[in-house]
């Protein structure tokens, strides 16, 4: 009798299932904080450079989130990880910051207050895309897709 090894379960690619809705909505923050971004920096950046600024880093971090998490490859794996690592970063730096120095903050950013303007959505994503990158990553080989 042969013995005949169960292929190992792959996880599911960060695109698939729950991670096209994750993309999606990270798409959407990319272009809502892009363009919001770049619209106050050409008709307002007199007024709040530092959160104009801001609001276009947040964007760019969201266009890379997405472009990365939608390609799924290796490379972009790591590139997403870094990506959502720092948007996590910035969004409690500069909520916690515009809460304690609200005068730096003459305007909000995408990420003020945790994100308040876009329902705290801004704070809940990068958990949930950090959550998603470790439940798809690729298990090590013999390890098993269930170990913990």
């Amino acid at each position: 009798m042969s013995s005949v090894r169960e292929p190992e379960p792959t996880p599911p690619r960060t695109s698939s299932g729950p991670g096209r809705a994750l993309v999606a909505v990270y798409g959407l923050f990319a272009l809502a904080a892009t363009s919001r971004g770049v619209t106050q920096l050409v008709t307002q950046y007199a007024e709040a450079p530092l959160a104009y600024v801001l609001s276009l880093v947040a964007g760019i971090v969201y266009v890379v989130a997405t472009v990365t998490l939608a390609r799924g490859t290796a490379t972009s794996r790591r590139v997403a990880l870094v990506a959502v690592s720092v948007e996590l970063v910035g969004v409690l730096a500069v909520g916690t910051l515009s809460l304690v120095d609200p005068a730096a903050f003459p305007r909000a950013t995408v990420w003020s207050a945790y994100g308040i303007g876009y329902g705290f959505v801004p704070l809940v994503l990068p958990v949930l895309g950090l959550l998603w990158l470790r439940r798809t990553r690729p298990q090590p080989a013999g390890s098993s897709a269930t170990s913990e």
